[in-house]
């Protein structure tokens, strides 16, 4: 390796490059003096024995790979929905009959989900599970309230948010009921469950991590 880097070059390319002609110390002296400059830390027995072992590389370092960050989709805001009326639904569409299929899919959804509603099922479970539920097309009732002019509004839910339900009746009513200060009950085949909605203040989505206490309350 010494003899390839310190060899006398092609008096060709000598002139091509416009170098003067050197002998070999004084390219073996110039060879040393830029390592000790390039390397000014190293001593002058480490820069040899460097030479002899293995090839040098000045003043390369490698670039770091920069992390692109990721950009994270907006959604809308709350104002923008409220603008664009996003979760309306048109007075033409406010029909019980139209949403009669989604509570038929709804129904097999939830018999599905606690595997057939079966007469020895353990009602504390199935209630469990139903509190976890997705309560879009579920025909309620309000049974309690301290509003007496919500107490007997039945119909399937449309629309759950954290605060209200909302409700299509049989006579093709849109009802918005509060949650706060209300009892409701559904029933599936024979099966009564009550959702006091004072407790139940989330949203859907919100539900299936939450851990519910299935001990009864008298508080609306």
């Amino acid at each position: 390796m010494e003899g390839q880097l310190y060899r006398r070059l092609p008096p060709e390319d000598s002139g091509e490059l416009r170098l003067q002609p050197q002998g070999s110390e004084e390219a073996k002296t110039f060879v040393h003096a830029f390592l000790k400059r390039s390397m000014p830390k190293m001593k002058d027995e480490a820069i040899q024995e460097m030479l002899t072992r293995k090839a040098v590389v000045l003043e390369h370092y490698p670039k770091k790979k920069t992390k692109q960050k990721r950009k994270k989709t907006k959604g809308f805001t709350a104002k923008q929905r409220r603008e664009l009326r996003l979760f309306e639904i048109e007075p033409e569409q406010q029909r019980y009959a139209i949403f009669l299929p989604l509570h038929e899919l709804w129904k097999q959804y939830i018999r599905d989900l606690c595997h057939g509603l079966k007469p020895d099922a353990q009602p504390h479970m199935i209630q469990g599970k139903l509190l976890k539920a997705d309560l879009h097309g579920a025909i309620v009732t309000v049974t309690k309230s301290k509003c007496p002019s919500y107490v007997g509004i039945t119909g399937i839910i449309l629309q759950e948010f954290k605060h209200v339900f909302k409700i299509i009746t049989k006579e093709d009513k849109l009802k918005v009921v509060p949650k706060l200060n209300n009892v409701f009950s559904l029933e599936l085949d024979g099966f009564i469950s009550y959702i006091y909605g004072s407790k139940f203040l989330l949203r859907a989505s919100e539900r299936s991590a939450k851990k519910f206490k299935l001990k009864g309350t008298i508080d609306l």
